[in-house]
């Protein structure tokens, strides 16, 4: 949704005041959801979860809900799981509080019913239009808004500061690429920056690019996902599996689309003694991404096929949602998927607290300060291109005490960045009662 409404968002960007470039942004908006609908409806075909309950997406809800819940957005998957991480601690700090998550993308929405309980609400967030957005915070009437990394939308926050309903926004990053965007719509941007009640940045240097913006920054807190502790299950059965096999496990985690077919050809140019295991970021790609390593000539083995083990083929493909920490258990060394195309890089804050030391490309802007912290750290190894980047992770993982000290750094590197679910929940709960 982001990209489709940027792209409208660029229409609007004339010169005019602040409030007429919000109407024209909102035409452009409104004139776009015909192929945003024609979006939902192809995205449903591969993951039916967009097909459902399409017209909250409209600001139009059923039934009728108790007021004031502490609302939380989680666009997507990485979103929900840091929403997850606040909504336990601010569960130990305030037993009963409820909660209402509203998401973006399907994977997003399911990983965010595993934190739900009796009493919380879930919906999609609408599209942000003045209309979709009354009808949102009319029907669920919310205590207080927490916007979880960077979702930060005109009419939304117009709409929430109309009402008198606190906004913040939560492990609040801005990319400098991101920054660039935000200014050359900084007649439309930078009055919804500005009226935001908080923000809380992960980094210094985030905080100082939500500035420029027009955010009034309250607190530098870190990285809520350091605080996120590994499910030792998982885990456990990974480091099981991986013992029984006699060469070593690298994965890439988290691939985007455009990396793997650079990766199977460096894979089947390098011949390696080595298990591989591929798990796509996205699960609409599941099915392409097993057929391109066919393609390639690979035999292949999908974890939806997995019995009480894996099964014997020179590429594993992770086929499953919710179990990265299983994939990481299971691997010595993980490419950072994303970081081989200009694309950002996914997080690595999961791969160092599973004790799996990284390999990443050139392109991590999206979690630059969390990928230099690794580096410094010894918990992740930085290399040009994907050729590269299988050479090092094979060499790194058949070196006996290489990999040990690696290990060691990525569990050190993710205890020392914790506590920013604390501050976090403290400032959320210190908004709700002002």
């Amino acid at each position: 949704m982001a990209g489709v409404l940027a792209r409208a968002a660029r229409t609007a960007r004339k010169p005019a005041g602040g409030v007429l470039i919000r109407q024209l942004y909102t035409l452009a908006v409104i004139g776009a959801q015909p192929f945003l609908r024609r979006k939902l409806r192809k995205r449903g075909r591969d993951e039916p979860g967009y097909l459902l309950h399409v017209d909250e997406r409209f600001g139009r809800y059923s039934g009728s809900v108790e007021p004031g819940a502490l609302w939380i957005h989680a666009v997507s998957l990485g979103e929900s799981r840091a929403a997850a991480i606040l909504v336990e601690r601010l569960r130990q700090l305030q037993p009963g509080i409820r909660i209402l998550l509203t998401h973006g993308t399907a994977t997003g929405r399911a990983e965010g019913e595993r934190v739900l309980r009796s009493g919380d609400l879930q919906a999609w967030l609408p599209w942000d239009t003045p209309k979709a957005v009354q009808g949102f915070l009319s029907h669920f009437r919310p205590c207080a808004g927490v916007l979880m990394e960077t979702e930060v939308w005109p009419n939304l926050v117009a709409g929430c500061r109309r009402l008198g309903i606190p906004l913040a926004v939560a492990n609040a990053r801005l990319s400098q690429k991101s920054l660039g965007q935000t200014l050359r719509l900084a007649r439309l941007a930078r009055p919804a920056y500005a009226a935001l009640t908080a923000v809380w940045a992960q980094t210094d240097s985030d905080a100082q690019r939500l500035a420029q913006a027009g955010a009034t920054v309250k607190g530098v807190f870190g990285n809520l996902k350091f605080d996120a502790s590994p499910d030792g299950t998982q885990v456990a059965q990974g480091k099981a599996w991986r013992a029984w096999l006699h060469r070593p496990v690298v994965m890439f985690a988290s691939s985007r689309e455009g990396e793997e077919a650079a990766f199977f050809t460096s894979v089947r140019a390098l011949r390696a003694d080595v298990q591989w295991l591929v798990v796509p970021r996205h699960p609409q790609r599941f099915p392409e991404v097993a057929q391109m390593a066919r393609d390639a000539g690979f035999a292949v083995s999908r974890r939806s096929e997995w019995g009480e083990s894996p099964h014997d083929a020179a590429m594993w493909i992770g086929d499953s949602l919710g179990e990265m920490a299983l994939y990481y258990g299971l691997a010595d060394v993980a490419l950072l998927g994303g970081s081989f195309e200009k694309l950002g890089g996914q997080n690595l804050i999961e791969a160092a607290a599973c004790g799996c030391p990284v390999v990443m490309g050139p392109h991590t802007f999206n979690f630059a300060e969390a990928a230099e912290l690794a580096l410094d750290a010894g918990a992740a190894h930085r290399v040009q291109d994907m050729e590269h980047a299988v050479r090092a992770a094979v060499a790194l993982a058949g070196d006996r005490n290489r990999h040990a000290a690696a290990v060691h750094s990525s569990l050190a590197f993710a205890r020392a960045h914790k506590g920013a679910a604390q501050k976090t929940a403290e400032a959320v709960l210190a908004l709700i009662h002002r």
